[in-house]
């Protein structure tokens, strides 16, 4: 059981730059695919230390791939896999371990998995991307909560079209098309940066991918992929994280090693509240906020690049605090509002009705014993506990550390009085 504390006095504002890591949603779908290179290691710089990825790099690792770090780099060879199974234990540690269904499958052929667990924010279900791979001609088994995946007569290429661009199903096709027989259609596909990062990280191993970024991906199937060297894509969701953060404490930052053409959905939102934001440089945001923000108008979550359910919980922390009342409408997860109840145990004044959530700005919060449920409400707690008169202490860390590397030192070093215990 997780002991691990944040102890954050707040009040004190935030000033300095804090440079950005790379993102998980992107490293991990790249660690995947790593699977699928049969000659030559994959060097993976900006891939960041986060309890995901460590688990993604134990999935492959099982698998037989030879992973190793140095630094901020990741270097694996999959010359050699030995498995094309996921051990169960595994499987449980994150959501996104469905991903390497794709490219085990496509890889040798066979595949069995469990179900994947991860932050319960209500039904995620996989059979889109169960769907899809069956239609490019995977025999696929569910029972007693395993999957036991073949192609016995290889992957082909075929037509998609998704009745909901999600992001993982479109990461798996893309994964089993890159090695199938022929030329895959993705349509209704997710448009996520992520996509682009890993179409990116495919082409580079010999992968030939057209219209990533777009509604609509063709993929033609190669024989073999060769490893590569490529650099992560910088997490987005937290550069929105940080900048939330200074808002919050009326504070000045920079966040270096960003892309602010990712974030507009949210940076557009926190200008109109009174935020100053703007991008210099090549990879560098700047926000300060020197007075009391006013309320967002109505945020609803949406796929790319509409605002993004992972920024929700962050910008409603901000909400708290702001003039007026602000609308929340959740249309990604039905369960992700479970940051709610710890926000108003430190005084934020919420209302939930269904997919809605309606914020009340109040003048200032208030330090409570908090615990985070889930990877991007921890983040809101923090973001509250920053501007919250008095200490708070905030449990369940392992979910912030799927996310945040090194949040603590970072925030600490622009000015925020935070530790772990």
């Amino acid at each position: 059981m997780d002991k691990q504390r944040l102890i954050i006095k707040g009040g004190r504002r935030l000033e300095g730059e804090i440079a950005l890591h790379g993102a998980k949603n992107s490293a991990l779908p790249i660690l995947s695919a790593t699977v699928l290179c049969s000659s030559s290691e994959c060097v993976i710089n900006n891939c960041p230390r986060l309890s995901d990825v460590d688990a993604a790099l134990r999935i492959a690792s099982a698998l037989g791939v030879k992973c190793r770090r140095e630094g901020s780099t990741v270097i694996t060879d999959a010359s050699s896999l030995t498995s094309y199974e996921v051990p169960t234990s595994l499987m449980r540690e994150m959501r996104s371990s469905i991903v390497f269904l794709g490219a085990i499958l496509a890889r040798t052929g066979r595949c069995r998995l469990s179900f994947p667990g991860g932050c319960e924010l209500g039904p995620r279900p996989i059979d889109l991307h169960l769907s899809a791979l069956r239609q490019m001609g995977a025999v696929i088994n569910e029972e007693y909560g395993y999957l036991d995946c073949s192609c016995p007569k290889g992957l082909t290429g075929t037509e998609i079209t998704l009745s909901f661009p999600s992001v993982g199903a479109t990461e798996n096709i893309m994964l089993a098309g890159v090695l199938a027989k022929g030329t895959t259609i993705i349509r209704n596909c997710a448009r996520e940066p992520e996509i682009n990062d890993l179409a990116g990280f495919l082409i580079s191993c010999g992968g030939k991918i057209k219209g990533a970024g777009s509604d609509v991906i063709e993929i033609e199937g190669v024989k073999t992929l060769t490893g590569c060297v490529h650099r992560v894509m910088p997490d987005r969701i937290a550069a929105v994280t940080y900048l939330c953060c200074g808002a919050v404490t009326g504070g000045e930052l920079i966040i270096s090693g960003a892309d602010a053409g990712h974030i507009t959905a949210v940076t557009g939102i926190m200008k109109n509240m009174g935020c100053n934001i703007y991008s210099f440089g090549r990879d560098k945001i700047y926000i300060t906020a020197h007075r009391r923000l006013n309320a967002p108008s109505t945020v609803r979550t949406m796929p790319y690049p509409g605002f993004p359910t992972d920024a929700q919980a962050i910008l409603m922390a901000l909400s708290t605090v702001s003039r007026g009342t602000g609308i929340f409408v959740e249309n990604i997860f039905e369960n992700r509002y479970r940051h709610v109840g710890e926000l108003c145990r430190m005084g934020a004044s919420i209302r939930v009705e269904g997919k809605v959530a309606i914020v009340e700005g109040t003048d200032s919060l208030c330090g409570a014993d908090v615990m985070s449920t889930d990877l991007r409400g921890g983040a809101a707690l923090v973001v509250a506990a920053l501007c919250a008169n008095g200490e708070s202490r905030i449990g369940g860390l392992h979910h912030i550390d799927r996310g945040y590397e090194n949040i603590e030192q970072n925030l600490r070093q622009v000015g925020a009085d935070i530790k772990r215990i």
